[in-house]
């Protein structure tokens, strides 16, 4: 990639694009055009030119070539609209891809419209009843919605891949040796004084956390201090050292024990960020070991936007049993993932502790915006509670959408600074 400044040829390489580096000048282009426009010049004389592009290298004055500008419009009609179409034109027809083909969005099968509808009429109009078996049928629903979405998918998805013990319980009731980052933490002091503390839930944890680095196939060991971003999985990590536990949770949750650990790709990929020059709040974890995958974020992205957009929806028709529905499909979709007798079409234990490391990750990420915007945090714990002190609606939308967050307690902590200075009475 390149750019130009004022006869100064620039090579910028992908990470420029990226923002994170920077260009370097090149040999100048004397036969260039230098600008396309004016040049910056000062507010009381905005017809003037710079020198520089004002003449040639041999000092003649040269005129500047410009293009002749395109407005893109983004309206459903790209010609001029007559004074007679202006009102058809004012609505236009979403659409979406299938296959090589586009279809309007309205003709797209509504799969749980359609369930609840049916299962409604089965039930003669009983919501008690039609919502049971709604849930009952939350995760073969999720599956088919899953296959339905994947239809003319880049990638295929491997149902059953073989897994390394790591992945495998110990036990028939133990557990795995993957750590999820699950966050518990409480801030060891608050500040004298009075303090009203809000209790937010924050909405659709499972839901946001399907948008995640997902491993495609079967895991491949591998050795050495390095992070591949085009492959996720699980790590052996040491942590780094948590300095910030008085104000901030530690990124890696409640760990006790120290040692290496291993842990999945969104909280590698969390310490990593935060290790790093723009935040600077630890050291780099040191990887060991990693078993990984080819990658991509968007496996499960049409699964995701057709479970928000029936969320959506339910809520603004306060549907209930919609939102109920939706709700059991996806968090009941990451929590038979793993071995589960409930979901035998997938066997993702690997996806299982990806997902649920994404949620907390996300959540860690909600108490850093509330600390960096100037609140107090107070807890963060499981995937979508966070207690903060001070104006977090100048922090946090509130509402029941997925970006949004919902008060679910209000409490005072301590006691007035007056009470607290007065020496109690000695009885007469």
């Amino acid at each position: 990639m390149s750019r130009r400044r004022c006869g100064i040829s620039w090579n910028c390489g992908p990470s420029w694009a990226r923002g994170g580096g920077r260009c370097s000048p090149t040999t100048p282009r004397m036969n260039a055009p230098c600008c396309t426009g004016t040049c910056s010049a000062p507010l009381n004389s905005p017809g003037s030119r710079s020198p520089a592009c004002a003449a040639r290298n041999d000092g003649r004055p040269r005129k500047t070539l410009g293009r002749p500008r395109h407005r893109l419009q983004h309206g459903p009609q790209v010609g001029p609209v007559r004074a007679g179409q202006r009102n058809r034109a004012a609505g236009g027809v979403k659409v979406v891809p299938v296959g090589r083909r586009v279809q309007a969005a309205s003709d797209t099968p509504d799969l749980i419209g359609s369930a609840v509808a049916a299962v409604f009429a089965e039930h003669a109009g009983d919501v008690d009843a039609a919502t049971a078996a709604l849930v009952k049928r939350a995760i073969p629903d999720a599956m088919a919605l899953l296959d339905h979405t994947r239809k003319g998918g880049r990638y295929d998805i491997v149902a059953h891949p073989w897994l390394p013990d790591i992945l495998r319980k110990q036990t028939a009731r133990g557990a795995d040796q993957i750590w999820e980052a699950r966050p518990k933490w409480t801030r060891p002091e608050l500040p004298a004084g009075r303090h009203e503390v809000t209790a937010l839930d924050i909405n659709g944890a499972y839901l946001s956390a399907l948008k995640t680095h997902l491993p495609l196939g079967q895991l491949e060991h591998s050795t050495g201090d390095h992070h591949d971003r085009r492959r996720a999985g699980v790590h052996l990590i040491t942590p780094p050292v948590w300095d910030h536990d008085a104000v901030l949770p530690n990124s890696i949750g409640n760990r006790d024990e120290p040692g290496p650990l291993w842990v999945t790709e969104p909280t590698l990929r969390l310490l990593l960020r935060l290790s790093g020059p723009k935040y600077g709040l630890c050291d780099p974890p040191e990887i060991h070991e990693s078993w990984t995958s080819g990658a991509t974020e968007g496996l499960l992205e049409k699964f995701r936007i057709a479970l928000k957009d029936a969320r959506d929806r339910a809520i603004a028709e306060d549907d209930e049993v919609t939102l109920e529905y939706v709700k059991q499909m996806y968090s009941k979709f990451v929590s038979t993932l793993g071995e589960s007798n409930y979901n035998r079409e997938l066997y993702r234990t690997d996806w299982m502790h990806l997902l649920r490391s994404q949620a907390f990750t996300n959540l860690w990420w909600k108490a850093f915006k509330a600390y960096d915007e100037g609140l107090m945090v107070v807890r963060a714990m499981g995937t979508d509670e966070l207690h903060v002190i001070g104006d977090w609606r100048a922090v946090f939308p509130e509402g029941r959408g997925v970006t949004e967050v919902k008060v679910k307690d209000v409490y005072t902590v301590g006691t007035d600074q007056e009470q607290a200075t007065q020496a109690p009475e000695s009885p007469s």
